[in-house]
């Protein structure tokens, strides 16, 4: 991979310093927590990280400071203390491709896959933490595999997601990569790493590979991104590296896990980055589900990749075309018509390096309004609207490649609209916690085109909005002079119209006179970039202030729900909200989880763990009950397992009491567990 010089300069500090490297050594822009922050084993606290490793041996001399050198070889699920952190909960959902948005989407081509980097390697919380400045991916539509990026010299190689990101990955359909990363010698790669990774037991076979299925089979994700571009090797060496990918593909294959490899080592064992697939590279290859062409590649190889993929009886769209995002984004310049032709077919698939750029570039003062707008004009383009996309921009804008995907394809379904990061975390329409969090597991399943809006007046603004919300840490906001009826596609949906169908929506109008309906449609567009055939159902609104929820009878339409949106009729200018939608037949009450309890206390730090409902459960929630009786939010999680910190007594408080409540599919939750914990 060609660096620039500034590029080395920075990978290189930035290894010394224990930040995560990317590819061949690009640097992550996050700072490493520190000690006091981290709260990991080296330093006796309680707080829970992604786990990392090294493939066997260690390095010499000794970690830094909040950084744990573990071996993967010696790793036991048995003994794992943090697992039940880590340990994902949500399965991978099925996806169906709806009528695409526009005309220039395509089904069943290109696809795209996404490296990023959501924090450093030692640095990864396996639960959130307390800021809305994340990282907060919510363009799930568009991508086929997200790999967990990291790894380094100075902390560890191998790092496995942790349970939020897989947590809403699975939600919206996407699978999700560990990765393992054997760093070049400039950035403190060792050869002996590489031959600890592939080495075999007496039987000749490769034990960790077992171990990395086993990793990913306990921690719920689903495979393994392997980059080894420590040189020095021989044919040797590569033909171990062959035989351990073979065997890591075959394991993983019987569990249901895949394999991307990266262009990097060789037939003969050297590190000769090719930007292509050819002779040197195609063995790993066809010994791994895809591989991911380093950036070097021109028309020309990407031409030659796709045919000879086909020779090999693989897919073309098993290549992942290298695109770095990483410094400039939007505004990096890439030969567009060499990957995804707007007049030919795809000629590879797509891969993102780094897109986490839209949250980095932003100042210090980002807020969470701010990385969504960048977010947006990312994924969507510089028209916000997938369905008059702006095809003369020189950023091609995922929307515009590939068609949007949807999970949303049984009842009952509901979503709070929260993106999974919030300044406040909301219940009810009121702030139970008035602390920033970040938490991906609490995401809900989110609008896949973001922001479809039809009406022949001028089109409203429509974000999501963190200054109030329904429940969690955001709202939809529709904001513009109506001087038209305006729709505002919401899901893709496959809903079948069940007994006594309804749909709940809860919303708000914060300024202006405006006149709701729900939009329905039965059916597809008659073609792509089509307005889904909707008909509107009137939602009847209370005369005052205030959140509130209209109930709306489906039992007059038969068939599947295609889609769902909102129709909004006003005069002047109009700022609504919506807080919530459910589609049900009827509202479930969850059953209450069992034998909550801490199981390990360090000052105001707690870890918490309980038994799961015997019922499935979307979240549970835990508060603190003060003693005048306010509940304060402190965390949710998918998992059986939180960890709470900064807590303190209140004046005059021996016992604190803590519940803990199952949240359903529709967000009603269960009566509360309860437990104290003695300061």
């Amino acid at each position: 991979m060609n660096l620039s010089r500034r590029t080395v300069l920075i990978a290189a500090a930035s290894t010394a310093a224990g930040l995560a490297p990317g590819l061949s050594g690009t640097a992550s822009a996050a700072p490493r927590t520190s000690a006091a922050a981290s709260g990991t084993a080296a330093t006796g606290g309680l707080q829970p990280y992604a786990s990392y490793w090294y493939p066997d041996s260690l390095p010499s001399g000794s970690p830094g400071t909040g950084i744990t050198w573990r071996s993967l070889k010696e790793w036991r699920a048995d003994s794992d203390a943090d697992l039940a952190f880590n340990a994902a909960s949500v399965p991978l959902a099925a996806r169906f491709t709806p009528t695409p948005a526009n005309t220039t989407a395509r089904s069943g081509r290109a696809r795209i896959q996404s490296l990023v980097s959501f924090a450093p390697t030692a640095g990864n919380p396996s639960q959130g933490s307390a800021t809305a400045d994340y990282y907060a991916l919510t363009h799930w539509a568009y991508i086929d595999e997200l790999v967990f990026w990291g790894g380094s010299s100075g902390e560890g190689l191998i790092l496995a997601p942790n349970a939020p990101v897989v947590d809403a990955a699975h939600r919206h359909g996407v699978p999700v990569l560990g990765n393992v990363f054997l760093p070049p010698t400039l950035y403190g790669g060792q050869l002996q790493w590489t031959r600890d990774l592939v080495q075999k037991d007496s039987g000749g076979r490769y034990p960790l590979a077992a171990q990395l299925v086993a990793v990913a089979e306990a921690y719920g994700f689903d495979g393994w991104f392997v980059n080894a571009e420590t040189g020095g090797g021989d044919a040797a060496l590569a033909a171990d590296m062959l035989g351990f990918l073979h065997e890591l593909k075959n394991l993983g294959a019987a569990r249901g896990k895949r394999v991307t490899w990266y262009d990097a080592m060789t037939a003969n064992g050297s590190v000769s980055w090719q930007g292509a697939l050819n002779e040197q590279n195609e063995g790993f290859f066809q010994d791994a589900d895809s591989m991911f062409v380093d950036f070097r590649w021109s028309g020309g190889t990407l031409a030659a990749s796709g045919t000879r993929a086909e020779e090999l009886g693989r897919s073309r769209y098993e290549l992942w075309a290298g695109i770095d995002v990483e410094a400039r984004g939007t505004g990096a310049f890439v030969n567009w018509d060499a990957i995804v032709p707007t007049d030919a077919a795809h000629t590879v698939s797509v891969g993102l390096y780094r897109p986490e750029w839209t949250r980095n570039h932003l100042p210090a003062s980002r807020t969470p309004g701010d990385f969504h707008a960048a977010d947006d004009l990312f994924w969507t383009g510089s028209s916000l609207d997938p369905s008059r996309p702006d095809t003369g921009a020189s950023w091609r804008a995922p929307a515009l490649i590939v068609a949007d995907r949807s999970t949303v394809a049984s009842v009952p379904f509901a979503s709070s609209f929260n993106t999974g990061h919030g300044l406040k975390w909301y219940e009810n329409g009121e702030a139970t916690s008035e602390a920033g969090w970040n938490h991906l597991g609490l995401q809900d399943r989110l609008p896949s085109r973001r922001w479809v809006v039809h009406t022949t007046g001028r089109r409203p603004d429509v974000t999501f909005d963190f200054a109030d919300a329904w429940r969690g840490g955001s709202s939809v906001l529709v904001d513009g002079a109506l001087d038209a009826p305006a729709t505002l596609d919401l899901y893709a949906t496959r809903l079948p119209l069940c007994t006594d169908p309804v749909v709940e929506l809860t919303h708000r109008a914060d300024a202006g006179s405006v006149t709701v309906e729900l939009a329905v449609a039965t059916a597809e567009p008659d073609s792509a970039g089509g307005a889904p055939p909707y008909v509107h159902l009137p939602v009847q609104v209370r005369p005052g202030d205030g959140w509130q929820t209209s109930t709306v009878s489906l039992g007059a339409l038969s068939g599947t729900v295609h889609a769902l949106g909102v129709r909004l009729t006003g005069t002047g200018t109009v700022r609504w909200r919506l807080g919530k939608l459910a589609v049900r037949d009827k509202a479930v009450t969850p059953s209450e989880p069992t034998d909550l309890r801490v199981t390990d206390a360090d000052e105001g730090s707690l870890r918490f763990a309980w038994q799961a409902a015997p019922d499935p459960v979307r979240h549970y929630e835990l508060h603190r009950v003060l003693p005048d009786g306010t509940r304060r939010f402190l965390g949710g999680t998918c998992q059986c397992a939180f960890y709470a910190a900064g807590l303190a007594p209140a004046q005059g408080e021996r016992d604190a009491r803590f519940e803990l409540r199952a949240v359903g599919e529709l967000f009603t939750v269960s009566t509360p567990l309860t437990t104290t914990h003695t300061w």
